[in-house]
């Protein structure tokens, strides 16, 4: 019998990370991606991603400036982006736009150049088109700029705080990477047949839109924003389960303990949340759920999910519903090109068999 959906089924051998949902750990190449999100910078990250180690400090300057130098949008895809119609989802937007750069460049067999390339400029075509959605003119990148830092710059024309800053940096960290995932399999598919990585990242972006896999958070920014302020968490949380209704941001189907990316997000929150006043307002409602939960739903061991701390990360740096999709792209595609780079290390076309169920006449 067919393994519905290959679920089960190993389809390749990886170094790049490890997840075990029962004890709630989520390694990158050997470390635990909380500590990462906690100390490390988003290129230090993916230096280790790429090269399989973290870099040296002459390493990471290299990697900052080059990625600083490939941010700026050629002229060409300016004028394509100019021609995409408005009714145009930015997740399309983003498809067509990265399919746009396929050229020579980046041939087979893909480099570590050109991952840091396509991480680097992905960022620019989405606050692009954010602002000709907007009717505002687009702000161009600055070179002076870490990569998170210049991605809120560039949505906002204004530089960040350090506490928006630090609280999407790590929530970008932890969504670099996660295991062989729909949209991880079909770039190493698209890879496999020596295609180039444009069109790796190309079938990925076009999984990630599915509202199966890349789904944004919007619920939990709903609850939130009905919330409204802490003294109202208790009672409405209560109600909520009164009614017997989903608290949403709460379990999740791989992790059967507390979400590792949860908990590197929470401290991130708990530890900055008294700056920011949507921040503060996640780390009660979560602090006062999980008490209310083990109250009114005894050994269910529902902990936070990722999608909590997600959507409260997202509404403290006034993100947008529409960006929820694309940011969480901007950061996978770190990700998706190592897994293009370990495939082309060893590389064998995905070919898999289907029985046939049909009738013969």
């Amino acid at each position: 019998m067919a393994a519905k959906g290959l679920k089960g089924v190993i389809a390749a051998e990886t170094q790049i990370s490890f997840i075990d949902g029962n004890e709630g750990r989520l390694v990158y190449r050997g470390y635990e991606a909380r500590d990462l999100a906690v100390s490390r910078s988003f290129e230090e990250v993916c230096f280790l991603m790429w090269h399989k180690k973290l870099p040296d400090q002459h390493e990471l300057q290299i990697l900052k400036e080059y990625m600083q130098q490939e941010r700026s949008l050629p002229a060409y895809l300016i004028q394509i982006l100019e021609s995409l119609p408005d009714n145009m989802g930015t997740m399309d937007v983003l498809r067509t736009a990265v399919s746009a750069l396929g050229t020579e460049e980046y041939k087979w067999k893909p480099t570590a150049e050109q991952a840091a390339r396509i991480t680097s400029i992905i960022p620019t075509i989405i606050a692009y088109r954010y602002h000709r959605t907007k009717g505002t003119v687009p702000v161009e990148p600055r070179s002076d700029l870490a990569h998170v830092e210049n991605y809120l710059y560039m949505l906002t024309g204004a530089l960040p705080s350090p506490a928006h800053i630090k609280a999407l940096e790590a929530y970008m960290i932890l969504t670099m990477e996660h295991g062989m995932n729909a949209s991880t399999f079909s770039a190493r598919v698209v890879s496999s047949s020596e295609s180039d990585l444009i069109s790796a990242v190309t079938g990925a972006i076009g999984t990630m839109k599915g509202p199966l896999h890349g789904g944004a958070p919007s619920e939990v920014t709903a609850m939130l924003n009905e919330i409204g302020d802490k003294e109202s968490a208790e009672s409405w949380i209560r109600g909520k389960l009164e009614r017997k209704e989903k608290i949403m941001g709460f379990g999740h189907r791989v992790y059967k303990t507390l979400d590792p990316r949860a908990a590197a997000l929470s401290e991130i929150v708990h530890s900055i949340g008294k700056e920011d006043k949507w921040l503060d307002l996640a780390a009660a409602v979560e602090k006062k759920a999980i008490e209310l939960l083990k109250e009114y739903k005894p050994g269910r061991k529902l902990y936070t999910n990722v999608e909590f701390y997600a959507a409260a990360v997202m509404r403290s740096i006034d993100l947008e519903a529409e960006l929820f999709t694309p940011t969480f792209t901007a950061s996978r595609t770190a990700g998706w090109a190592a897994h293009v780079l370990e495939q082309s290390e060893d590389n064998t076309i995905y070919r898999p068999e289907a029985n046939y169920t049909g009738i013969f006449v």
